[in-house]
This record gives structure tokens, sequence and C-alpha cells, in this order.
């Protein structure tokens, strides 16, 4: 409710009393401004309010920025939401985050496998490991991205994503690694 003039006495009278009043056509902007500054302020407290959810839980937007573009990546080859969305109250360490980005990514490998039956097993595996390390290489990415554009990202939430992005890799190196077959012996290292 707007304000009403004050007379010098002190006493409030409705502006048509007061002579010096806007014109009538002028109210309807005020409003309109109050509004907009209304609605500015609430933009700002949300703004700031999700800046503080982020930080605190920035390896959760990691995870769901990386399933988002696995779920993407792996949409051509095996249809929509391949990855499913994860419970909602989960452990939200590195190793926890890694844990679930590997587990659900490299469960498709034999879906994906099955629609080449007619591949060299092994560069099917490079080739799923490939296009799932890209896929989560480029979710990281608009994640940390977020974060920064946030504000949020450095100190312990830097550390913390930095470590499961390397903790994926070492996953997905390990993941490609078991698919292949072991190398040879070197010839002096062998049991007589």
């Amino acid at each position: 409710m707007p304000a009403l003039p004050i007379s010098p006495a002190g006493e409030a009278r409705p502006a048509s009393a007061d002579k010096s009043a806007a014109p009538a056509a002028a109210r309807p902007a005020d409003t309109r401004a109050a509004a907009q500054q209304t609605l500015n302020t609430q933009i700002l407290q949300s703004s700031l309010e999700v800046s503080i959810k982020a930080g605190d839980d920035a390896l959760a937007l990691l995870y769901r920025s990386a399933i988002d573009s696995l779920n993407e990546t792996l949409e051509a080859e095996l249809g929509p939401n391949a990855i499913e969305n994860a419970a909602a109250n989960q452990d939200n360490s590195p190793e926890a985050t890694a844990e679930r980005i590997l587990s659900f990514a490299t469960g498709f490998f034999e879906a994906f496998a099955a629609q080449r039956p007619d591949g060299d097993a092994e560069q099917v595996a490079r080739d799923f490991v490939d296009l799932i390390r890209g896929g989560f290489e480029k979710g990281f990415n608009e994640a940390r991205d977020i974060l920064d554009g946030l504000g949020v990202l450095g100190g312990e939430v830097e550390s913390a994503i930095m470590k499961t992005f390397e903790l994926v890799h070492k996953g997905l190196d390990d993941f490609l690694a078991s698919k292949l077959p072991p190398k040879p012996e070197a010839a002096g290292n062998e049991v007589v």
C-alpha cells in the first residue's frame, strides 16, 4: 500500500488533497517499479540461496551433471534415460560420487557390446570407455562452470570435485584393463 502524503501538521491526507502530488497516470508506474524492485530482491535472494546450496552440494551437482550428460550421450545407443536418477539422500563424498558414476556408466557395457556382435572385443571395450569418458568429461566441465559461475569453486569444493574426476578416470582405466586381454610377460620375467 503506498504511503499517504503527510501534511505540514504531521497528519496523513489523501493524495487528491496534495497539490504537489504526481498525476494519476504516474502512480501505476510507481507501483510497477516497486513490484519490479520486489521481484529483483526475490531473485537475488533465490540466487544467493542456490549459490549457498550449490556450495554445500557441489558433488551432487557434479554427479547430476555427469549423469545427465551420460544419459544424453548414451541415448542414441541405449535409448532415453539409460542411467536412472540416484536417491535424494546419498553420500556425496568424492569416493561415493565416483563409484555411482562408474557403476551406472559401466553397467551399460553389455548392452553396448551386444549392439556390436561382430566387433572386435578389445575395440568395443575401448569405444565404450571413450564414449563414457567423453560424456563424463562434458558433464564434469558443465558442473565446474556452474560452480565457478556461482562463486563457490575453490578450496574444499574444488578439491573434492577434482578428486572425483581423478577417481572416475582411474575407474574407467581399471574397467578397460579388465576387458582387455592380459599383456604378455616380458622375456626376463618368465618363471622356469
